[in-house]
């Protein structure tokens, strides 16, 4: 049966859309940098250390190539202007390798491979819950919810010129079954066939009921063109130096400080993208954002600044910003570590900690205080139960001690609480060298925590040295991301799901407070099992419930997504008024969304 949506999220026609495409809608429905395979849960943690660009680069950061002003000004009946270069800084990664592949677990050093040169089937907004047709014009469930039909689109070519069909779909599903290693959501363990009855519909079955495998295979699978792939011996490591895609954009030119991506001529929607190139220079440093940013060379930007305020008011015409929260950032407490598992510590770690230092202190007043469910608000508020709407995080240390006193701890005469067996209440809290806000967050919390007898060590590491912890479970309390998605469910079952856990010593995705409780399963399963809107809240009705009462990971502040911009050249730009699209260039696909709508003023 065909998947159905809430009326208030069914998207609109596509503003531009210059082919018909039927759709057939889904229930509402990121990433860290460099985390490897998360149980599909790929997630971003902010690309936060902004930068100073190297001399050498300042003479290329220029809105328009030289000599190459639109010469197709403003076709005739619209009001769209062609040309231009539009300048892109994700984020300080240093110099770039001519590494294409869109396989990768981390294509944030060539953030143009995925969304400009690679696309998905969908696209799943996940600002407004809306999904719209992409490579895919439609796509519909069985009633079992075990097998998901595509109806694929007809008239796209890669850029070489060759026709899309569903063999590449299927070679694409297939490729990552043959190797797991470039599966990143895992969709295999679910997964049982892939076949294509005909060249525009590819059929997939599942092995048990698998709604949500709908936003991992449609819109984040990114379709490689099989007669080119098929030939790849090594697609883990295949660097893809000349890539060929569906997306609006070709590799025009590459540096190790600056590639180039030019209009595909190939490209499936006629007149787009309005844009000629989209060019990538190379940062390396943290030092000098407000500069960079001051100078009016690049046109968007993903990069944590201090002072927003000030780029803002150098230009407050043209300069602007959006921070739309998009996850949210934890206190990982491993709860398979004594004295995690008792949930009298956990909530007194919660009512000591102020949020609202965190905030304004840690992070400059632009991650606020989460809601203590975790629904990610306001992009999520319909799904916020009732009972918890008017619900916020208290400061309460006074209860935080009693409940400590209530669990048999003491205190000891220099002021921390032992237990029983004289065990101090000490632990360490890991978190990035360098990372500068978190780093600012964590001692904050020890501070409040001391505050309550409890002594916190804040231990700064390499980002490997903190990500192998996480992952193994050798932690004791660590902040750190946690996974977007469509929907809720989509960080509840990163966050919470035991079949992403793992003992310690063993590699956990994702669940790496080692949560692990058969009613959250049951509730996680049933929103899976289901495409009625009324099941699926009362599943995530019941996660809220399991966040609020029994605080498996504590949320601390909005992990929002980064995004500076300037409509000095360009417009048609995101922002809180019309989100299309997470804004930052790097969110993909979402970045492809604001370059097909971006043109020249």
């Amino acid at each position: 049966m065909p998947s159905t949506v809430p009326d208030h999220t069914r998207p609109a026609c596509e503003p531009h859309s210059l082919s018909p495409a039927s759709w057939c809608g889904s229930s509402p429905g990121p990433d860290s940098l460099w985390v490897t395979q998360l149980r599909g849960r790929r997630q971003r943690r902010h690309v936060p250390r902004l930068l100073v660009l190297a001399a050498a680069l300042l003479l290329v950061m220029t809105a328009c190539v030289p000599g190459s002003t639109p010469t197709s000004s403003t076709q005739p009946g619209s009001q769209i202007k062609y040309g231009g270069a539009l300048t892109i800084v994700p984020g300080p990664y240093g110099r770039f390798q001519r590494f294409f592949n869109p396989f990768a677990a981390d294509n944030s050093t060539l953030s143009g491979t995925k969304g400009m040169i690679y696309e998905t089937l969908l696209f799943f907004n996940q600002e407004t819950g809306q999904v719209k047709p992409w490579l895919a014009t439609s796509f519909s469930w069985s009633s079992d919810l075990k097998t998901l039909t595509f109806q694929l689109r007809r008239g796209v070519e890669w850029s070489d010129g060759q026709p899309f069909t569903s063999d590449d779909v299927v070679f694409t599903l297939n490729l990552l079954h043959r190797f797991p290693a470039l599966d990143l959501h895992s969709i295999w363990t679910t997964l049982q066939a892939v076949t294509n009855p005909d060249p525009y519909r590819v059929v997939i079955t599942f092995k048990q009921p698998s709604f949500p495998e709908e936003w991992y295979i449609g819109g984040q699978t990114y379709i490689v063109p099989r007669h080119i792939w098929e030939h790849v011996k090594d697609p883990v490591h295949e660097a893809n130096p000349n890539p060929v895609g569906t997306g609006p954009f070709i590799l025009k030119s590459f540096d190790p400080t600056l590639y180039i991506l030019e209009r595909n001529p190939h490209y499936w929607q006629p007149g787009k993208p309005y844009i000629s190139e989209l060019r990538y220079p190379a940062y390396v440093s943290n030092a000098s954002a407000d500069l960079l940013l001051a100078q009016g060379s690049i046109d968007w930007t993903g990069l944590f600044s201090s002072n927003l305020q000030s780029f803002v008011a150098r230009d407050p015409t043209h300069n602007r910003y959006w921070l739309p929260p998009i996850a949210i950032v934890m206190l990982y407490l491993n709860t398979a570590r004594y004295p995690f598992n008792l949930l009298p510590v956990r909530q007194a770690i919660s009512l000591a900690i102020d949020r609202e230092s965190l905030s304004k202190e840690g992070e400059n007043g632009y991650e606020p205080p989460p809601h203590p469910t975790g629904i990610v608000l306001p992009a999520y508020r319909s799904f916020l139960a009732p009972q918890y709407r008017s619900l916020s995080f208290q400061i309460d240390r006074a209860r935080a001690i009693r409940l400590l006193e209530g669990a048999g701890f003491t205190r000891g005469s220099d002021g921390i609480f032992v237990d029983r067996e004289g065990r101090q209440l000490a632990f360490s809290m890991e978190v990035v060298s360098g990372w500068t806000d978190w780093e600012k967050d964590c001692a904050l919390m020890a501070q409040d925590l001391a505050a309550i007898g409890i002594s916190v060590t804040v231990k700064a590491l390499p980002l490997n040295t903190y990500v192998s912890d996480l992952q193994l479970g050798s932690f004791e309390s660590a902040i750190s991301w946690t996974n977007s998605g469509p929907s809720p469910y989509y960080l509840y079952d990163a966050l919470l799901d035991s079949a992403n856990t793992a003992p310690i010593g063993k590699s956990a995705p994702s669940n790496w407070e080692r949560w692990s409780d058969p009613t959250t399963d049951q509730l996680l399963a049933q929103y899976a099992h289901s495409t009625d809107p009324t099941v699926q809240q009362q599943a995530l009705t019941g996660l809220q419930r399991i966040m609020v009462e029994q605080l498996p990971s504590i949320p601390l502040l909005y992990s929002v997504n980064w995004y500076e911009y300037t409509t000095a050249r360009f417009v048609g730009w995101p922002d809180e008024h019309n989100p299309y699209a997470v804004p930052s260039p790097y969110s993909y696909p979402d970045n492809e969304q604001v370059a097909l709508t971006l043109h020249h003023v």
